[in-house]
């Protein structure tokens, strides 16, 4: 089951019998001789604490290949380089500001065309589609409007056309969904977020299934450098531990808390898929958003998710500020709009500090 493989998950005794798997900092490793290797020569090319986390992170992912990355920018990007001048890729309209921002550049440095789609109308999406078209990016659950995406029908659209399907799993994890066993090419997460579940590392992953893209990135994963470091493996490995339970009681506090407000007089509209930990808030314009975050106490303003804590993030100075202010409106990330990662805290403290701040923010 996978509770019990997430709970044991480091469990891989050596010969000194330690149920922890160990930190290996070195960053080279001796050669016997020459031609003699022990499968570890330089830690940026491979490490075992890396490979320990690497592994095991594509089992669940059903994957054959994992890619630890030093921040989940860093996996995006990883998969960014298997894109050439002239490719074509469509993306979901609505996502983290931080990917629209690299799309952009790739866009105008490398003549990379990103289109913005939404992956909910087919008759969009294959009219887009000609020989250019090199992949789908898609946010299952868009980051920050909460938008689902059915899967299942991309994955037959682009059958056989050699487009590839890259798909952000960061919201909702292996635990939650596995998209390369339902016909996925490539899933990549920040695994700052969920993965690592405490806050205290910065970290991406990307996990593949087919040899040939396993090639690819490993060659650019080595040569570019932005691989994760021995201490960040061993914390994912930790936070994997606990992956499951921290995913349950954020969904049952989340569930709760977007019904809660969804009839509230403050509250213009709960943004909730209803499967993960994540929702946005909508404000009524008598209600200031500014005021509302200076005066929470028990949540946390902070621009991160997926921690054991409650973090409110306001989009429209933080994740997305970079965002030029037109394709912002499109989405409507405005300054009514902010966005809860929901914790493992009581979910009456969460409620109720919520609708202090909301009493103290009536304009």
């Amino acid at each position: 089951m996978l509770d019990t493989k997430l709970s044991q998950i480091s469990l891989n005794p050596d010969h000194t019998g330690a149920t922890t798997s160990p930190i290996y900092l070195s960053t080279a490793f001796e050669h016997e001789g020459v031609g003699k290797s022990t499968g570890f020569d330089y830690t940026r090319t491979k490490n075992p604490t890396r490979s320990h986390f690497e592994e095991a992170f594509a089992e669940l992912e059903g994957g054959t290949h994992s890619f630890a990355t030093s921040s989940g920018m860093a996996a995006v990007q990883l998969c960014c380089n298997l894109f050439n001048s002239g490719d074509e890729v469509l993306v979901s309209f609505d996502l983290y500001g931080g990917t629209f921002r690299i799309f952009d550049f790739y866009e105008t440095k490398y003549n990379v065309k990103f289109h913005y789609v939404n992956f909910n109308n087919h008759d969009e999406i294959t009219s887009l589609i000609n020989e250019n078209t090199r992949a789908f990016f898609i946010e299952p659950i868009t980051n920050p409007s909460m938008e689902t995406t059915e899967l299942a029908p991309l994955f037959k659209i682009v059958q056989d056309k050699n487009i590839l399907t890259i798909i952000d799993n960061t919201f909702l994890t292996p635990y939650l969904s596995r998209p390369l066993t339902e016909g996925a090419d490539i899933v990549l997460h920040s695994a700052t977020k969920y993965i690592g579940g405490h806050n205290d590392v910065l970290a991406g992953v990307v996990t593949v299934k087919d040899e040939t893209l396993a090639e690819s990135l490993s060659l650019y994963h080595n040569m570019i450098g932005a691989t994760l470091s021995p201490f960040d493996g061993f914390l994912l490995l930790r936070g994997l531990k606990t992956l499951h339970v921290r995913m349950d009681r954020a969904i049952e506090n989340a569930k709760k808390v977007s019904a809660h407000f969804e009839n509230h007089d403050a509250v213009d509209k709960v943004l909730y898929a209803g499967t993960t930990g994540m929702l946005s808030l909508r404000f009524k314009n008598t209600h200031s958003v500014n005021t509302f975050l200076e005066n929470i106490e028990v949540c946390t303003f902070a621009e991160s998710l997926g921690g054991t804590e409650t973090f409110i993030t306001f989009p429209f100075t933080q994740t997305h500020a970079e965002m030029p202010d037109d394709e912002r409106m499109k989405r409507g990330i405005d300054d009514s709009l902010i966005r809860l990662s929901i914790g493992i805290e009581n979910v009456n403290d969460i409620i109720e500090d919520i609708e202090q701040a909301l009493n103290k923010s009536l304009k």
